[in-house]
C-alpha cells in the first residue's frame, strides 16, 4: 500500500472536505465570534445603569428627568439578548450542517477508497479496525467540526473580548486579572502532552474490541458448534474491560488537573475582591464599572475551565483523525497504469503464464516458482496438487489480486498490467471454495455482477449450476432472502450460487476454486456436463480434487511447492504414473495401466 498523495494537515484536510459548505463554516466562525462579542451588552449596559441612574452623583436626577433613557438600556439590554440568542441557534445549525455534510462526503470517499484497495490491504487491517474507522473515529471528526473549534473560538473571542472590555475601564486591574494567564497555559501544556498518547491508546482498545465483536458474530456457527459461547464472552469481557480501563484512566487524567485549573479560575473572583475593592475604594474604580467587572468575570473563568475539555475533545479527534487520515491517504499498490489500454469488447480468453514466480509481501520464500503455461480460448485446464502447493494463489495472479514477483501473465497475448483492472475483472468469472453471499435475495447474488440481469437468465445460470433444483424448492423461490453470508444454506448450495453468479456475467475466462468440493456426485456431474454446453465461449481453468471433475480437462496441471510436476490429459498422466496417477488409483480403487 503507497500514499501517492501529499498528506496534508488535520485542519487543512478538513476544511477541503468543506467544499460546498466553505462560506456557511466561516459565516458560522464569525458568527461565534459576533455573539460572544454582544456578551459585553449585559455587563456593558449594567454598569451604564448602575453609574447613571443607581450610584452616581446625577442618579436622582436622570432617574427623574430621564426614564426614557432607563427605559431604553433595559430595553437595549433585552433586545441585543434576544438577538443573541438567535444568532447561537443559528450558528449551531450551521455548525451542524456543514459537519454532517463533511461528515457525510468524508465516510462515501472512505468507503470508495477501502472498496478499491488490493488483497494486500485487507490482509493488514482487520475488519473492526476498518469499521471503528467509519463510524466511531469519523464521529470524533464530525465532533470537533461541530463542537470543539467552534468551543476554541468562542473561548478565545469570548476571553479577547473581556480583556479589551476589562482594559478600557481599568487597566491596571484587567493586568492584575490577565497576570493568571500563563499558568493556565502551563497547565494545559502539561495536560495536552499527557493526554495525547492516551488517547491513541484508547482508540486501539476500541478497534480491538470491535474486531473482537464483529469475529465472534461472523463465526457464530463455530462457536455454537464448540460450545464456546461462556470462552467467547469472557474474551470479549476481556477487551471491553481493557476498553473501559484506558476509557476511565483517561477520562479521569484531567481530575489531576482540574484543581489547579479550578484554583485559578476562582482566584479570578478573588482578584476582583480584593484589587477592585481596593480601587473602588480609592475612587480608581465607580461603583458600575465594578458591575461590569463583576459580571464579566465568568467570560474570563469559564473558558479556563473548558480549555481541559477543549484539549482532551481536540486529542481524541487528532487520534481518530490520524486513523482515518491513513485510509484516506492510501493507494493501492496495484492499480490502473498511466498507459493501460481501453479493451471496452469482450475479451477472446486465451491466457498464458511465463516464467511466473510468486511471493507474499510478508513471506521469506516463493509460493508460485517459475510456472509456465498456455491455455488457448474456450480450452478447459485443471490444476491439481496437495493442499498449500500454491494453486489458489497461481489463479489470484490472473485478475490481478496480487502481482506477479517475476515473470508475465498475458490475456490475449497482453500483458494483464496493460489492462484497466475494471476491464480485466469484468471479463473474468470466479467462484471459490469459501463463498459469500450477501443479505439480499437469491436472484440478487446471482445478478450480484449485472444488476439489470433479466429475470429468464438468472434462472437458466441457476439451471446451468444446479441451483434451480433447491431454489425451486424454497417457499419464495428466487426471492428468498438468503440472509448474512448465506446463513441458511448448506455449503453446496451456496457452493451452486455462487458458480451461478460467476456465470451470469457470461466471463471470457471462468475460474473455479474447488467449487463443486461440497456437492454430490451427481450434482457435480450435472454441472460439469452444463459447463460443457455453455451459449457462449470461455476459458475454464479449474482447482479440483476429484478425478471426475479433471478428467474431461484438455490439460491438466499437477503443481507441488509451487511447481508445474506434471502436465497433460488424463490419459497421459496416468501414463506417467505420477501424483496424478496415484490419486486416481486412491479415488477410484482400480489399478490404472501406466503402460503406454
Amino acid at each position: 500500500m503507497s500514499s501517492a498523495k501529499i498528506r496534508r494537515s488535520k485542519f487543512a484536510w478538513l476544511w477541503a472536505n468543506m467544499e460546498g459548505y466553505k462560506w456557511l463554516y466561516v459565516l458560522a466562525m464569525l458568527g461565534t465570534v459576533v455573539y460572544n462579542i454582544m456578551q459585553l451588552t449585559v455587563p456593558y449596559f449594567s454598569s451604564q445603569i448602575v453609574d447613571r441612574y443607581l450610584s452616581g452623583e446625577d442618579a436622582i436626577k436622570n432617574l427623574t428627568n430621564d426614564r426614557n433613557g432607563f427605559y431604553t438600556l433595559i430595553a437595549l439590554m433585552v433586545g441585543l439578548t434576544i438577538v443573541r440568542v438567535v444568532i447561537v441557534y443559528l450558528d449551531c445549525m450551521a455548525y451542524e450542517q456543514v459537519s454532517q455534510s463533511a461528515l457525510y462526503k468524508i465516510r462515501n470517499y472512505l468507503f470508495d477508497k477501502i472498496e478499491r484497495q488490493d488483497m494486500r490491504f485487507y490482509s493488514e487491517y482487520r475488519t473492526g479496525d476498518l469499521m471503528t474507522r467509519l463510524t466511531g473515529d469519523l464521529d470524533a471528526v464530525r465532533h470537533n467540526i461541530a463542537w470543539v473549534i467552534r468551543m476554541l473560538i468562542e473561548s478565545i473571542s469570548l476571553t479577547a473580548a473581556a480583556m479589551i472590555y476589562f482594559f478600557t475601564m481599568n487597566w491596571k486591574l484587567a493586568l492584575c486579572i490577565a497576570a493568571i494567564a500563563p499558568m493556565i497555559f502551563i497547565i494545559v501544556y502539561a495536560f495536552r502532552r499527557k493526554i495525547g498518547p492516551m488517547h491513541a491508546a484508547l482508540r486501539e482498545k476500541l478497534a480491538q474490541m470491535n474486531t473482537t465483536a464483529q469475529e465472534n458474530i461472523s463465526g457464530n456457527r463455530v462457536v455454537k458448534a464448540f460450545s464456546q459461547e461462556e470462552y467467547e464472552k469472557e474474551k470479549f469481557d476481556k477487551s471491553n474491560t481493557d476498553y473501559a480501563e484506558t476509557n476511565k484512566v483517561t477520562q479521569l487524567e484531567w481530575l489531576k488537573y482540574f484543581p489547579a485549573m479550578e484554583f485559578f479560575a476562582n482566584a479570578l473572583l478573588i482578584i476582583l475582591l480584593l484589587v477592585g475593592g481596593i480601587f473602588l475604594i480609592d475612587g480608581e474604580l465607580s461603583l458600575g464599572d465594578y458591575v461590569g467587572f463583576s459580571g464579566l468575570l465568568w467570560a474570563v473563568a469559564n473558558p479556563m475551565r473548558l480549555l481541559g475539555n477543549i484539549l482532551n475533545e481536540y486529542q481524541r479527534f487528532s487520534a481518530a483523525a490520524d486513523k482515518v487520515m491513513e485510509i484516506y491517504y492510501s493507494e493501492p499498490e496495484i492499480k490502473d497504469l498511466p498507459d493501460a489500454i481501453d479493451c471496452p469488447e469482450r475479451l477472446n480468453g486465451k491466457v498464458e503464464f511465463k516464467h511466473v514466480s510468486f511471493m507474499y509481501a510478508d513471506a521469506k520464500l516463493p509460493i508460485i516458482k517459475d510456472v509456465s503455461f498456455v491455455a488457448n480460448p474456450g480450452e478447459t485446464i485443471a490444476i491439481m496438487g496437495e493442499t498449500g502447493c500454491g494453486k489458489s494463489s497461481l489463479i489470484h495472479l490472473i485478475p490481478r489480486f496480487y502481482e506477479t514477483t517475476s515473470g508475465d501473465i498475458l490475456i490475449d497475448d497482453v500483458n494483464v498490467r496493460k489492462y484497466k483492472l475494471q476491464q480485466l475483472r469484468r471479463n473474468i468469472g470466479l467462484a471459490t471454495q469459501d463463498v459469500l453471499l450477501y443479505s439480499d435475495t437469491i436472484d440478487g447474488n446471482i445478478a450480484y455482477g449485472d444488476s439489470a440481469l433479466p429475470k429468464e437468465d438468472v434462472e437458466k445460470y441457476a439451471h446451468s449450476s444446479a441451483a434451480d433444483e433447491f431454489i425451486d424448492k424454497m417457499p419464495e423461490g428466487y426471492d428468498t432472502i438468503v440472509g448474512e453470508r448465506g446463513v441458511g444454506l448448506s455449503g453446496g448450495q451456496k457452493q451452486r450460487i455462487s458458480l451461478a453468479r460467476a456465470l451470469a456475467i457470461k466471463p471470457s475466462i471462468l475460474i473455479l476454486d474447488d467449487t463443486t468440493s461440497a456437492v454430490d456426485m451427481e450434482t457435480e456431474k450435472k454441472i460439469q456436463q452444463s459447463l460443457r454446453e455453455l451459449d457462449f465461449p470461455c476459458t475454464k481453468i479449474i482447482i479440483a480434487q476429484r478425478i471426475s471433475t479433471t478428467k474431461t480437462a484438455d490439460k491438466i496441471l499437477v503443481m507441488k511447492d509451487g511447481r508445474i510436476t506434471e502436465s497433460g490429459t488424463h490419459k497421459e498422466l496416468i501414463k506417467l504414473g505420477g501424483y496424478y496417477a496415484d490419486l486416481v488409483k486412491l479415488q477410484t480403487g482400480e489399478e490404472v495401466n501406466t503402460v503406454g
